[in-house]
């Protein structure tokens, strides 16, 4: 089970550190991704990352803002947030792919958390 937190709402500019927490699952052996959805778009790719922490992937509209990390020891891993701008507006889920010990950041994930609103003010 997956459960993001962390959303809230901040002023263009601002920042936020969303948080992933896992239960009940070997998380250290799972790649996680954050996506998000913004009102009336499909969702989307923001980053994800191995199952060590040792690789990342980011999309480019994120790229040189956001930052994917994990703490294995915590079974939490954590998209800081700077330079936040209205069009980063959305719910954000973190969620985890069916087999572990996989990596494929833009592939299929089938664990999903509740997700976490993320409101961007001009």
């Amino acid at each position: 089970q997956l459960q993001a937190s962390g959303g809230g709402l901040v002023q263009a500019g601002g920042s936020l550190r969303l948080s992933c927490a896992a239960s009940g699952r070997t998380f250290s052996s799972y790649a996680v991704g954050w996506f998000r959805q913004a009102p009336g778009k499909e969702r989307e790719f923001v980053a994800a990352i191995n199952r060590s922490g040792t690789v990342t992937n980011y999309a480019d509209s994120v790229k040189g803002r956001f930052t994917i990390s994990r703490d294995n020891a915590k079974n939490s891993v954590y998209l800081q947030m700077n330079s936040l701008n209205p069009e980063d507006t959305g719910v954000y889920y973190c969620a985890a792919p069916k087999a572990p010990y996989t990596y494929m950041p833009y592939g299929q994930y089938a664990y999903w958390g509740q997700g976490t609103l993320v409101t961007v003010s001009s």
